[in-house]
């Protein structure tokens, strides 16, 4: 009779171990499924989820683009400043998160025909907590148009210190946002888990230049701390200087052409994994990104990045100006432009008088841009490049 009872209790932890092993195994499997992002251990602060309504009425301008938001975003980003970040466009990079959610994206070419992102967030950033990614390092162009807004800029580390010999003076980076006293968000002074290295963001290895991920929320605690809200620690507000843009409506969909792009590489030679169609999307009155000839996605929400305007600001480039082969935009004085909106483009030029000063639009006539209200992509080109419509 004991010996059945042994054989018995050890029959039941057979069993118990074979079916807990079968659950854990099944469980492992089904997290894998959804991607290896979805398997790191939860991180604080950080959010899958929206915390607003997004159905309620959206009555609320936003000032950077125009676009409407709710009453629940708008309490959410007024005692908050514009939030400027750097993330890159390496094909290993791709998708990136959170551009998608940006009111505002410039881009321009960093280094070796490989173009870089800033994306402004502010209205777009308030429904919830933005993954933030891949964050790379800053350059002297990007801190002149982040000063169009006074706003926060997240980096990781930049193009030369005030004492670094080996890098040209106007490209020093990170002597000019000292300088200038821009907010300064460097990673390289935030640590886990507002900014932390993420090898398992994309489902394939890539190197630890492009795992750097930010959170939007721990990054506006972090200025908050630093007293950098909607008022600066001298009291002084964001948009005191602040020139918003014009915006309209979007026109009749009848009056839009059913198709219409823009195709160019920032440098001749990279147009497999760097060449950018913007394709207009008649539907919705926007353009969806192509990069490297493939749809480019946002990776949390995986749906393709699309923006409500284009506008192409052809600037003198000057480079490699040192042996890290740093280049130059020119971002003020005034410069040709080709705005895509509507399904149409309109040429006319830019103009900026000095670094702080907002960057304007105009048409061949001369009368201010007006953007429909939504996403605004800035492209800067260096002057002649090519674009095929």
């Amino acid at each position: 009779m004991e010996k059945k009872k042994i054989l018995l209790s050890i029959g039941i932890g057979l069993a118990l171990y074979l079916v807990s092993t079968g659950f854990s195994f099944a469980a492992f499997n089904y997290l894998k499924m959804r991607g290896a992002q979805e398997i790191t251990s939860p991180l604080p602060g950080r959010e899958s989820g929206f915390r607003v309504d997004l159905s309620a009425p959206k009555t609320e301008t936003c000032p950077l683009n125009g676009a409407k938001f709710t009453k629940a975003e708008r309490e959410i980003w007024e005692p908050r400043r514009p939030l400027a970040v750097m993330i890159e466009n390496h094909a290993e990079s791709r998708p990136q998160s959170g551009l998608s959610r940006a009111d505002i994206v410039y881009e321009a070419v960093a280094e070796g025909g490989i173009t870089r992102f800033m994306g402004v967030f502010y209205c777009g950033a308030s429904a919830k907590n933005l993954t933030l990614a891949p964050v790379r390092s800053a350059r002297t162009y990007f801190v002149d148009w982040v000063s169009e807004y006074d706003a926060l800029y997240s980096h990781v580390g930049g193009a030369g210190r005030c004492d670094d010999t080996t890098v040209d003076p106007r490209a020093k980076a990170l002597c000019q946002i000292r300088q200038y006293g821009i907010k300064d968000l460097d990673q390289f002074g935030i640590g886990f888990p507002n900014c932390y290295r993420n090898p398992d963001r994309l489902p394939h290895p890539v190197a630890t230049e492009h795992q750097m991920i930010c959170l939007s929320d721990n990054l506006y605690d972090i200025a908050k701390e630093r007293g950098w809200t909607n008022v600066d620690e001298n009291g002084v507000s964001w948009n005191k200087n602040f020139e918003s843009w014009k915006f309209k409506d979007d026109s009749k969909e009848s009056e839009r052409p059913t198709a219409f792009s823009a195709e160019f590489t920032a440098w001749k030679g990279y147009e497999k994994e760097y060449g950018v169609r913007w394709e207009y999307d008649r539907a919705t009155n926007s353009y969806k990104r192509f990069t490297g000839g493939v749809a480019q996605t946002d990776l949390d929400g995986g749906e393709q990045l699309m923006a409500k305007n284009v506008a192409l600001q052809f600037s003198k480039e000057t480079g490699g100006l040192d042996e890290h082969a740093h280049l130059l935009y020119q971002t003020t004085g005034e410069g040709k432009a080709t705005i895509l909106l509507d399904g149409k483009k309109i040429e006319g030029s830019w103009r900026k008088k000095d670094r702080t000063a907002r960057t304007k639009f105009y048409d061949e006539r001369g009368r201010e841009i007006e953007f429909n209200r939504g996403q605004i992509w800035i492209e800067v080109l260096a002057t002649g490049t090519e674009v095929k419509y």
